[in-house]
């Protein structure tokens, strides 16, 4: 495993680890605002972390549903659907401000979005320890 891998994989823990406890805390409009921006940092983080695993791999990858695609073929990413949704959620939430919207987004981040980002945190870190 690269150091560069290793350095993405701690930021990405992390920042799913923070993502849970702003789920967990988040009471008002603000808080659902900060949760999403969580979220998109987060959602960030994890194409790039998967692009390196990938890389390591052999696989170049340049977008991040090209990463999504290619972690699905790979078998890190077992709902494709998920993960293509969160992406598509990130667009919204950087150009439509709504407050159905934010609170739509929010309620599947709580209820969807969360689990599958902690699964593939593990099977990323599961395959590169073999």
């Amino acid at each position: 495993m690269s150091d560069e891998l290793k350095y993405s994989l701690e930021k990405l823990s992390s920042a799913i680890k923070r993502l849970d406890e702003g789920v967990k805390e988040a009471k008002d409009n603000l808080g659902r605002d900060g949760v999403i921006q969580r979220f998109e940092f987060t959602f960030e983080l994890l194409w790039k972390t998967l692009r390196l695993f990938l890389l390591d791999e052999g696989i170049i990858t340049k977008s991040p549903k090209e990463s999504l695609k290619e972690g699905f073929k790979f078998g890190l990413i077992k709902d494709e659907e998920i993960f293509l949704d969160m992406l598509e959620d990130i667009n919204l939430t950087s150009h439509i401000y709504s407050e159905e919207v934010t609170k739509e987004i929010f309620k599947r981040i709580k209820t969807r979005y969360l689990n599958p980002l902690k699964k593939i945190l593990n099977e990323i870190k599961k395959s590169t320890k073999n």
